[in-house]
């Protein structure tokens, strides 16, 4: 096939210098009948169209294949299979060709269908505060010097294209609720629609056309902050394409190389200050004399005012155990004694586990993350300690139990007698009762008086709660009268004349 370069020679040689055919053929070492076609062609350019592709090994797999490719068909397109793997499951079935031709042939199999680099799109276009889009991403951060997979939470505004992500070690229904709450608080607002995926923990079930059964959760969120949730159809990431975008964007700009934090607490301040410097330095794709922050200023004024962040928690009923233990997400939290072989319930948000019993919250943790963690809440277990306060020296609830310093120090000096640890028992059921600072303050007072007893400590405590009234001093001044009074001879006169005297 002749190259652009020898095309031109020809034409220049034929038009220009006016040379014969057969003297071209001579310098450029060409036959007549080649020069002669592309100076009658009149093309710069000249390529070899095949129009049969011969397939003489696949010709008895085609059916096979196809077959396959049809079945292939519904799947989404993330979980099609690729040509080296239809080639891989022929050759099981006996095909000795090469990759080319299934590669070919699977290509001229999609576009046909309208699955191939033909597919158009429509550009979509969006008002201010009209919809923002939501994705989620996994990216990879270093915690403390460990690697750990952080899951994040993407929002965009599609009119001013402002963004905010969030980080959570889960993708669970309560870390969806929370990460909402942080965005609109962060955006000032909400906006009329939320363009969505058919994630599980939005969408419980998918119907024909636009139609979804929304999460009762979910639903409750979107309706507390007055936005309409829309899924887009199933495949057609296209439909929330800013926001497809912008997770590989925040990947580059933001998590590469990985950072370094101590732990998602100070790594989301971090990405809250990165989303408002970005906005503030790009260019608006479409309006490029503005920045996205200045078309964001402008937007947030359209934007939906919400009154209070919605109480996003996942709940579960679940058995408090004979040891007073609920068990969520692999870990185990402590609840009241009182509790314990009874149903509860176990409202657990981002960062906090609560156990629900008639209304009354009867237990309350910080949310741990991992698996098999235990944590407990001494206070839980003290209506148990009264009847076994022996349990006080080995019970699991009570290692490492972080109390005052002078409680501990009265603690070991209680337990180092033989009745020790119902006399400290007994001090917690009052720092129950009265308060741990009201406690703490006897404590103190019998160390400095070197009389650590509990009846001792008790009755300090009693005489701080209710002091003893004390009589006012009688000093000279008190002594004083403040009227002085006046002599009157004529009362007693009055008396005298008024009694009888014997004669004498």
């Amino acid at each position: 096939m002749l190259i652009v370069e020898s095309i031109a020679k020809i034409r220049r040689y034929y038009f220009i210098d006016g040379k014969s055919l057969k003297e071209i053929s001579r310098l450029l070492r060409l036959s007549r009948n080649t020069v002669r076609k592309v100076i009658r062609s009149g093309a710069t350019e000249h390529r070899y169209q095949r129009t049969v592709q011969p397939q003489p090994r696949l010709g008895e797999h085609r059916r096979r294949i196809e077959a396959l490719l049809e079945a292939d068909w519904a799947r989404p397109k993330k979980r099609r299979l690729t040509s080296r793997r239809l080639m891989e499951l022929l050759q099981a079935e006996g095909y000795g060709g090469g990759y080319d031709s299934i590669q070919r042939f699977v290509k001229k199999w999609r576009e046909e269908k309208g699955r191939g680099s033909g597919a158009g799109f429509i550009p979509l276009s969006f008002g201010p505060g009209e919809a923002y889009q939501f994705d989620w991403s996994h990216e990879w951060v270093v915690f403390d010097g460990v690697v750990q997979k952080a899951k994040v939470a993407h929002f965009r505004l599609c009119r001013s294209r402002h963004f905010f992500v969030v980080a959570y070690p889960r993708e669970s229904m309560e870390m969806v609720l929370d990460a909402h709450n942080r965005a609109f608080a962060f955006f000032g607002g909400s906006c009329r629609r939320g363009i969505y995926d058919n994630m599980p923990t939005a969408v419980d079930q998918v119907l024909p056309g636009k139609e979804r059964v929304f999460n009762r959760r979910f639903a409750q969120l979107c309706s507390h902050y007055l936005v309409e949730p829309v899924a887009c159809t199933p495949g057609s990431g296209w439909e929330k394409g800013q926001v497809e975008r912008q997770v590989k964007s925040v990947r580059e700009w933001l998590f590469t190389p990985r950072p370094r934090f101590k732990g998602f607490e100070e790594l989301n301040a971090w990405l809250a200050d990165q989303c408002r410097t970005i906005s503030q330095k790009r260019p608006h794709p479409e309006e490029k004399e503005r920045t996205i922050w200045e078309v964001f200023e402008e937007e947030q004024a359209s934007l939906v005012a919400a009154s209070s962040p919605f109480d996003g928690y996942a709940e579960k009923e679940c058995r408090v155990s004979r040891t007073g233990l609920v068990s969520y997400d692999r870990n185990h939290y402590s609840a009241e004694s009182k509790v314990a072989g009874q149903t509860a319930t176990v409202r657990a948000s981002a960062g906090l586990i609560r156990v629900i019993k008639n209304g009354e919250v009867v237990g309350e943790h910080i949310r741990q993350f991992g698996r098999d963690k235990t944590i407990y809440d001494p206070w839980h277990y003290l209506d148990i300690l009264e009847h076994k306060p022996g349990a006080l020296r080995d019970g699991a609830p009570f290692k490492d139990w972080e109390l005052p310093s002078s409680l501990q120090q009265v603690q070991r000096r209680l337990l180092a007698c033989s009745s020790g640890d119902r006399e400290f028992v007994a001090l917690l059921c009052a720092a129950r009762a009265h308060g741990l600072a009201v406690v703490e303050r006897a404590c103190r007072k019998a160390l400095v008086d070197a009389t650590v007893r509990g009846e001792v400590i008790l009755n300090l405590i009693a005489r701080d709660l209710d002091p003893p009234a004390v009589d006012p001093v009688s000093t000279p001044e008190r002594l004083c009268l403040k009227d002085e009074p006046v002599a009157d001879c004529a009362r007693y006169d009055a008396l005298r004349q008024e009694v009888g005297h014997a004669a004498p």
